[in-house]
């Protein structure tokens, strides 16, 4: 096999934006790429070129990068038996049309910076690039639950892809392992299909597995109008408020209690305010809603041992520790005790790198420091802490919240997709909400449910603008979850609520935005089989 002919394609026909040379027709309307033209380590501030060895293997000192070909990707295996292993960069020489743009996803949640950019504009892509040009659409990416951190790039004739192996902020200490760092996996346009259908399609290819609900998640949220300001009776007032436009007999909606009930940073026991928990689970229960729960499983209780933090990095429990996942384990199952049926937990990927999202272009996380397994890459580890809640949560749905998109797929049924939106202002509505249901609702279903966050319905946010984002989700096929100020609920608020919860609770086609390619906020949108425009200014 020639270098050509290594990593398949599949699309429709040869056409392509990448440079006749650099691609083949293959039997059943694929194409082929070639292999990399370079792969690079990074060593101090400098990327060191690796020697090909016969073209699937390249090394440099005791680092082997091998390639293997499978059905539908390219699998990466890298071994360092004594080089801390921080990143490796590969590259083609593939020159896109200079009017193509270019889109990426992000680590985590998104910032209101997802949008269809210029090829010519440099920066990291997480994840997967989406390169479009007129009726062209050509996808790279990784597929879900790969233990490395990886981002693409397209600019200066070349496209690349960087592997981030750290563990903590430094090298990973391989020894004598072989580490599975991701696979490749590409694909283009297929017939008349438009960008929105290849994307998803892409995404499916990316995740095997992906893990949604039986039926349609939605229901209410106390934080956007609380903010941590709540208690049992607050949270029942609010149920009782909204429970009775839920009209549904076959999907209940839920009722999820936000941060503000624990005691502390102890998420074993709550405070005065909550001071009984599986008892407010039976009255939620009685006024016609399910019950849910918000957590931070990585935050330390007061007065915990500090061996058991991640050194350097504050209170915060080292997730490679045996005794850490215990617990965090456990506090799930006590919450299934109690009797939630759904949990949202939060800040893991803060609480892990000190950063939000918005903050890791350059790199993940600061320097210096390393977890207490130093053996395992940050990817690894993540992935490790995320399927052991998934094991304790039992057939509790799982929201994840400011966790890492591509390590959640396929275990966590819904996916916080956006920053918080907001009940104070409509302008980080609009920003953080519209954003990234305009840009991840590919990911819905072909991942897990995508959730743009709450409808904060207070006095302080005009009506007109959140009955158009309410409208937004719960037509869109993803959960809608609304929190009601009691004084912003009248008649009106009323009627058009208990339309949403009707349309919630539902099946319905997948909303597909059809101006992403130009409005970073899409206003134009397909909502179950009928156009929608939006006015979010």
């Amino acid at each position: 096999m020639n270098r050509r002919n290594f990593i398949r394609i599949t699309g429709a026909s040869a056409t392509s934006l990448l440079v006749a040379n650099y691609l083949k027709a293959a039997p059943g309307g694929s194409a082929i790429i070639q292999l990399p033209d370079e792969i690079e380590l990074l060593s101090g501030n400098k990327y060191l070129p690796l020697r090909k060895t016969d073209g699937y293997n390249w090394t440099y000192k005791d680092v082997t990068v091998k390639l293997t070909k499978l059905t539908d990707a390219v699998s990466i295996h890298i071994q360092s038996p004594s080089t801390p292993l921080t990143e490796l960069k590969f590259s083609w020489r593939l020159p896109f049309q200079k009017q193509a743009k270019a889109l990426g996803d992000a680590w985590e949640r998104t910032y209101a910076d997802l949008a269809f950019r210029s090829v010519e504009v440099p920066g990291k892509m997480p994840w997967y690039t989406v390169v479009h040009d007129q009726n062209n659409t050509t996808c790279f990416g990784v597929k879900t639950a790969c233990n490395s951190f990886c981002s693409w790039q397209v600019s200066n004739g070349r496209l690349q892809l960087n592997l981030d192996t750290r563990n903590g902020g430094d090298g990973v200490l391989l020894g004598d392992r072989t580490l599975h760092a991701a696979d490749i996996v590409t694909t283009k346009k297929q017939g008349s299909e438009n960008v929105f259908a290849t994307v998803r399609r892409f995404c499916r290819q990316m995740c095997d597995k992906p893990l949604t609900v039986a039926k349609p998640v939605y229901g209410i949220n106390d934080w956007y109008f609380a903010y941590g300001n709540n208690s049992a009776d607050l949270i029942l007032e609010h149920t009782a408020l909204l429970a009775p436009l839920a009209t549904s007999t076959s999907n209940r909606p839920f009722s999820v209690i936000d941060d503000g009930w624990s005691q502390g940073t102890d998420y074993t026991r709550s405070n005065d305010k909550f001071p009984d928990m599986p008892k407010l689970v039976g009255q939620i229960g009685k006024l016609g809603m399910r019950s849910g729960l918000w957590t931070r499983p990585l935050l330390a209780k007061q007065g915990e041992k500090k061996n058991l933090f991640i050194k350097g990095r504050g209170e915060v429990l080292d997730p490679t520790l045996d005794e850490n996942i215990q617990y965090i384990k456990n506090i799930f199952r006590l919450y299934k005790q109690w009797g939630f049926e759904l949990v949202k937990h939060d800040y893991t990927t803060f609480d892990i790198f000190g950063r939000w999202g918005r903050d890791m272009n350059q790199t993940m996380t600061d320097s210096g420091w390393q977890f207490n397994d130093r053996s395992k890459t940050n990817a690894e580890i993540i992935l490790n802490l995320y399927r052991n809640i998934r094991e304790a949560a039992d057939d509790m749905y799982l929201i994840g919240c400011n966790t890492v998109s591509h390590l959640s797929a396929g275990l966590f049924e819904i996916y916080r997709i956006g920053d918080d939106t907001s009940g104070k202002e409509w302008k980080r509505t609009k920003e953080m909400g519209v954003n990234t249901m305009g840009y991840r609702m590919v990911q819905h279903r072909t991942f897990y449910e995508v959730d743009g966050d709450c409808v904060g319905l207070t006095t302080a946010v005009p009506w007109e603008k959140n009955k158009q984002w309410m409208q937004l989700l719960a037509q869109s096929s993803s959960p809608l979850f609304i929190s009601a100020q009691t004084a912003a609920v009248g008649a009106e608020q009323k009627a058009f609520i208990k339309q949403c919860f009707d349309d919630a609770a539902r099946p319905q086609q997948i909303a597909e935005p059809l101006d992403w390619l130009e409005n970073q906020f899409p206003s134009r949108w397909k909502l179950d089989g009928k156009v929608v425009t939006f006015d979010w200014d």
